[in-house]
């Protein structure tokens, strides 16, 4: 199983409404890097859903239940989307500032790479990233 990160604008897609819809197509993803990290997603890998712009932080823990397919919003056809599903929220949100200061998390992509929209995540800062949540996931 990998581990990942997506980050979405909560007033535009939050955990509470990806709740309510029960499962997303994560699509509009146009940066290549990002991209790549779509079609490296397989079913059943886990990704932390991050609210960014307002929160900047960890929110909850989402599943991938279908592996990349064409975009229908890119035109040009190269990009994909996967489909995710929410598993659990955190229990505690683990903030950006809490990320940056900690030294086992100040290399994820997500710090190192603040604007890509999918990031991965190793399995020893998955690990640790649920410890400071609350969580088992």
């Amino acid at each position: 199983m990998a581990y990942w990160l997506v980050k979405s604008e909560p007033f535009k897609y939050s955990w509470d409404r990806f709740v309510a819809d029960g499962r997303t197509h994560w699509d509009g993803v146009r940066n290549h890097q990002a991209a790549n990290n779509l079609k490296a997603m397989r079913v059943g890998d886990r990704a932390f859903f991050y609210h960014s712009n307002e929160g900047l932080e960890i929110v909850g823990v989402a599943a991938v239940v279908r592996e990349a397919y064409p975009d229908p919003s890119d035109e040009s056809g190269r990009f994909v989307m996967v489909d995710l599903a929410p598993v659990l929220p955190v229990q505690r949100p683990v903030t950006l500032k809490q990320m940056k200061e900690d030294p086992l998390l100040a290399q994820m992509q997500l710090v190192k790479q603040s604007r890509l929209s999918v990031c991965g995540v190793s399995d020893e800062q998955w690990r640790h990233v649920c410890t400071l949540a609350g969580i088992d996931a």
